[in-house]
Formats: C-alpha cells, structure tokens, sequence
C-alpha cells in the first residue's frame, strides 16, 4: 500500500493506492496551528492501515507559508571579511524593468546579523588566506548572545572549494551546538555569490521549523506502526527521504504543487497526451505549468517573493487565483479577485465559519456551478443565506445584480489564470492551441473550458479525483539528488578529460546520496546535463548531454543541441562560440511504479448517469440556463455527454457548455472536446 498526502492552505488531500491499483480519495480540513494532526486526521478518514504502508510520500506548504507570512526562524549570515554585504546589496536590475513602484524585496536577514570570518578562496578553490579560527569562534559566541536560531554559511568563492565552510561548522557545533547550521556549498556548488547566498539564508530560514513539523509527524507515525519509507517531494520534481529533507528544507518550498506535475507528466504518457498545459487550482492559489512531449520543464534557478533559489525547480507560475480568493473593489469602482484569499479560517462566506468576504466558491455557489448539499459529499453544509447577504452589500457597491456581480467574479477567475497560462506557453515560445489543458484541483474543473475557449486550446482534461490530483502524483515519485559544479570554459578545444572528472565526482557524490538512501546499484539511475551560453551571454540553457559527447569528434551535436534548444527558448540562436557554465547530473533513486487500474467500459449511454437539471448563470447568454446534470461516479469508460452539461462529484464540479463534447477516458479522465462556436451562436 502507498499512501500520499498534500497539505494545502485550506484542504489536506489523501490518496492511498492499494496493490490491486485501486485508489481511495478523501479531503479533510487543514489544521493551520497543527499541521500533522490534519495529516493523521487524514489517515483515519481514508482507512490506511499504518502497518502495510510501504510509501508514504508527502507535500507540505510549511515552507512556504513561513516565507509568505515571514514566519521563518532568526536567522544569522556567515561570510567572507568584506563580503557582509552581498546579501543585502542584491543585484541592481529589477522585473518588471519599468515598474515605477518597484521596490526591493526584504531581506530575511538585517544586516546586523551578518558576521565576518577572516578567510578567502580564489575561484580556483585554491587558499588565498587561511581560516581564521578565532574571528570564527568570536562571532558563534555573539550569535548564542543574539538568540539566533539558525545560520546561513557562505563563504566566497566555496563552491570550488568548501574547506572554510566545514571548518567553521566545527566552530558552530562545538560553541553552538543547539543552532540549526546551513552550509552554502552542500546546497549549491555554482557562482554567483549573491543568489548562493540568498538560497542557503532561505533553507536557514524554513529549517528549524520544517525540522520540528517532520520530526513530530515521523514520530508519531511510527509509534503508530508505520515501518515505511517517509519520502517528502521535492520543488524539483521527485522525492527526498524525510531526513534529508530535514537538513535540506529549501528543496520543498514549492513541494505540493510539484506532485500535480509529476502526476500530469504520469498521466500524459497512460492516455498518450504529451503535450499539456496544467492547471491546479485550490483553495488559496493556481498553479500553472507545462509538459513538453512528456517532459516535465525544470528550471535551475527560481524566485520567490524577488529572493532568488539557485536550486532546481519544475517551472511553475503561481497567482493568487484560488477558491478562496477575495473578491473587492479597487480604487476605479471595479471588480477584483485576489491574491487575498479566506484560507481555512474563516473561508469563504458560505462556510458559515465568520468569513464575510465574498470569494471565488460564494459565487460559484450563486451562479450554480456548485450544488450546497453535496459540496464534499455533504459533508460540509453551505450556509446559501449568509452568501446572498453577502454578496447582496457587494453587489449594491457595485451597481450589478447580484447574479452579474457573481458570474463576473467567475468571469475575472478565468481571465487571470488564461493571463497565467499564457506566460507559461506563449512567452515560453509554446503555442496553446499544441496541446491539451489538464485541470485538477478543486476548482479548476469550474473554468477549465472557458479558459480554453479564451486561449485556442482544443482539448480539455479533468483527471479521475482532481481535487486529490497533486497527492495522486506524488504516488509516482523517485527519490531525487541533484549535483552542480561550475566549470567556465570555452566548448570548441575544451579539455575532456577535466569535464569527464567532473562529472565522474558528481555521479560518484549521487550514488554515495542515493546508497545511504538504500538503493543498490541496479535501482540507480543519472541523467547529466549542462548549462551552455554563448560567449559574452548572461543566462544559460541546459542542455541534456552524454558525457562522451564532450570530445572533439562529437562536440558538434552538443552546439547542435543547444542552438535548437536556444531557438526554442529566445526565439533565435547565433553563430557566436558557445561556452560551459555549469556541469549538472541529477541522481534517481528509482521506485516501483504503481499501475493504476482502468475503469469499467460503459455501453455508450450515459443516461443512468443522469441526475436531471439544474441552471446555470451565464452572462454571456443573458441569463439562466439549463444544464444537465450528471453523477461522474457513475459514467462509465466511452460515455459521450454533450453540453450544456455539469458532471458533478463529492470534490468536484466540471462543465461542458453548449457546443462542447465530453468522453469518458480509459481511466476515468473526462475528455472535452472544445466546439468552435460560441456558446452565444450554438444557442442562437
């Protein structure tokens, strides 16, 4: 047995997965004071037996809350005399470039706690002075002085060689030994001091409290009976064991939203989609991202709130678009939703929880896209009153009717996230129209098909259990380590034997990472890479390689590689020599795969299915209109449903509008067909 669980700002998501393949769904309510006992919680309500659990694979938002809400520990920076500044510095451009109202982000850390330690390394690695022990020891008393709760080592140039760091985490244990310690050079082995730095002040930052959560979680489960393996998925893509997620929290910043992706690039290969544009939209936030034939994108560089993350991370686009995002009026009297979410407590206003903020869900809720007896199987019973007095003062603000009022908060949801998928596909040099929009989450079924429709996309996805999509996908992981070395040299006459070193040491340092883990040889696997520039460039283009191709004989195939991978990202390539930047391998720990089961083949009719009607708001078509309501618990493989149609179940609601056509996939997806009319011309 498997199970996974994703822990989101308003819901916790369970799937468990037997060996038959038959999956179990189930939500329960986010605890935010006391994560881990929404988790155990969710245990119970799914029937786990603890005892035959194999895998249990886990998302957590707990680091990025604390980054969000600035929740993170007190936080010290280590670093080379008359370098104490770097962090605070930054870098001198700015995105948006001509935002007038640009303001730097702040710091997690102020700059008077940041410390120098007398030492320095050329970018060789090689000495150019020696650690200065006693500087080092002076500044571990001062931080037990401070109260510091962890610290960030970074010292220059570390990366080619991390002797100093290590010295000076021998000063730290021994004179600060109840002190969580980052090290720069464990987390990251590339230049680029500043984003070096700021990625191990943020693994600093969320540690003490990661540690905590996981280790009260760990130990409870086994006092329980659990003898599995604890994996924790990471930002990018596959899973940590959880005591390595224990050293290296930084890593599972964006881990919820990553298991949708692995997930989505699981699903593509089984219905044979490979190209998909996800979408994932839960209670605070959407999440987009893409599949290129089959692939999941990683980026090896990421920002946060303007504070950069030199690690690997799956390329997702985040806004504040969730079922429980705000709904307010700007400064112009127009309407607007989000990034303002009710989150858990209070929730929406038809929670009945306090909430008086009309979200996202309240107007779902209005314009009967939601049905209030079986909102969670009805287990959670929507208060319709408190909504529409709620959204009666809104609409009085407004000047609207309280149905153009609500079905324009759906309408201003779905604009935003077709703004989101267009920054991830467009201006990524992908046209929307090649591939499929996969939708998962609680809400995105509700706007799937508009936001096609909007953006040319012919195919919608609803996946079996969308609402649990992203702790589904968690199921398919690999234990994953990734490895970098900065190696700056020209590609044409490089010397092959210094990159064949290279790469020989970080696949030796990921099969040492992996053999602690348990795995053996033959569950082994690597996939190098490198990052590539042309001479005179700034960003770089990884590239997946073979480390024999770094030869004079075939050298050729990689500039080949990169020139069509550079076209495809900036939309040009050039004849300029092109140069190594970086060496990357990425380890796999590799699991069993499990098989998910196909559903039942139905006959074709899907009139057993059928629940009779129930009216829908719709702007666009001046009023209500009736839709045909259908249990998706009891359609069956091949079953056609034409729209208007809404195809309902416990966490859940899809629709297919007038024009459109659904199929039932082999295991269970719903496949919309998007018409090429307008609702307005299918009804006229």
């Amino acid at each position: 047995m498997r199970v996974a669980v994703d822990v989101g700002g308003t819901f916790t998501d369970v799937v468990v997965l037997d060996d038959a393949g038959e999956l179990r769904l189930t939500k329960v309510e986010t605890v935010p004071h006391n994560p881990a006992s929404g988790v155990l919680h969710g245990f119970h309500k799914a029937q786990a037996d603890i005892d035959k659990i194999d895998y249990f694979v886990h998302g957590t938002t707990l680091g990025i809350n604390a980054l969000l809400t600035r929740g993170g520990a007190k936080v010290a920076i280590i670093t080379t005399a008359g370098f104490r500044d770097v962090y605070d510095l930054a870098r001198t451009d700015r995105d948006p470039l001509y935002d007038f109202k640009y303001r730097k982000p702040k710091p997690l850390v102020p700059r008077y706690w940041a410390y120098e330690v007398g030492e320095r390394m050329s970018f060789e690695g090689k000495p150019l002075k020696t650690f200065d022990r006693r500087s080092a020891v002076r500044v571990a008393k001062q931080l037990g002085k401070e109260g510091i709760e962890a610290v960030a080592v970074c010292f220059l140039h570390s990366y080619a060689n991390p002797a100093h760091e290590l010295a000076m985490a021998e000063v730290l244990a021994e004179h600060c030994p109840g002190v969580a310690v980052t090290l720069s050079h464990l987390l990251s082995r590339e230049y680029r001091e500043y984003e070096r730095t700021s990625t191990t002040v943020i693994d600093a930052y969320v540690k003490p409290i990661t540690r905590t959560y996981l280790d009260q979680l760990d130990k409870e489960l086994r006092h329980m009976g659990f003898g599995g393996r604890f994996l924790m998925t990471r930002s990018g893509g596959g899973a940590m064991t959880v005591d390595a997620a224990m050293e290296q929290p930084v890593h599972l910043v964006l881990s919820g939203p990553a298991g949708g992706v692995i997930g989505a690039a699981y699903l593509s290969e089984l219905i044979g989609h490979k190209n998909l544009i996800t979408i994932d939209m839960g209670g605070t936030s959407l999440d987009a991202s893409l599949i290129v034939n089959g692939q999941v994108k990683v980026e090896n560089a990421q920002h946060f709130q303007g504070l950069p993350m030199s690690i690997p991370t799956i390329d997702i686009h985040t806004i504040g678009s969730g079922g429980g995002s705000v709904a307010w009026i700007d400064d112009g009297g127009h309407l607007q939703v989000g990034p303002k979410s009710a989150g858990a407590l209070p929730g929406p206003v038809c929670y009945g929880k306090g909430g008086q903020s009309i979200t996202f869900t309240d107007a779902a809720l209005a314009t009967g896209l939601l049905d209030p007896a079986n909102f969670l199987g009805g287990e959670i019973k929507l208060d319709i009153a408190q909504m529409k007095a709620a959204l009666q003062r809104l609409a009085e603000r407004l000047q609207l009717s309280v149905e153009d009022t609500a079905a324009g908060i759906v309408r201003i949801s779905a604009a935003k996230i077709a703004g989101a998928v267009r920054e991830i596909s467009i201006e990524r040099g992908y046209h929307p129209r090649d591939f499929a929009l996969l939708s998962y989450g609680g809400g995105g079924a509700f706007v799937a098909a508009d936001v096609a429709r909007d953006l040319g996309i012919p195919t919608v996805i609803i996946p079996a259990g969308p609402a649990n999509f992203s702790a589904f996908g968690m199921l398919m992981v690999d234990v994953v380590y990734d490895f970098a070395q900065t190696q700056v040299m020209p590609l044409l006459g490089l010397d092959a034997d210094v990159i064949k070193r290279s790469y020989a040491d970080l696949h030796t340092r990921g099969a040492h990472a992996l053999e602690r883990d348990g795995f053996k040889a033959g569950q082994q696997a690597f996939l190098p890479s490198a990052e590539l520039r042309y001479v005179g460039q700034e960003h770089t283009v990884n590239v997946p390689v073979a480390v024999d191709q770094f030869s004079a004989s075939s050298v050729g195939a990689v500039v080949d590689k990169f020139n069509a991978a550079h076209l495809q990202q900036y939309g040009h390539n050039m004849t300029d020599p092109v140069e190594v930047v970086t060496l990357r391998m990425r380890a796999l720990g590799v699991l069993p795969r499990p098989t998910i089961a196909p559903v039942q083949h139905g006959d074709g009719d899907p009139s057993l299915a059928k629940r009779g009607n129930r009216p829908v708001y719709r702007a666009n078509q001046h009023g209500w209109v009736s839709y045909a309501l259908f249990d998706r618990m009891k359609l069956r493989a091949g079953d056609p449903v034409s729209g208007p149609a809404i195809v309902e179940e416990p966490s859940s609601t899809a629709l297919v509008h007038a024009g459109d056509a659904l199929t039932v996939g082999n295991y269970g997806e719903l496949v919309i067909r998007i018409g090429l009319t307008t609702e307005l011309e299918a009804k006229s």
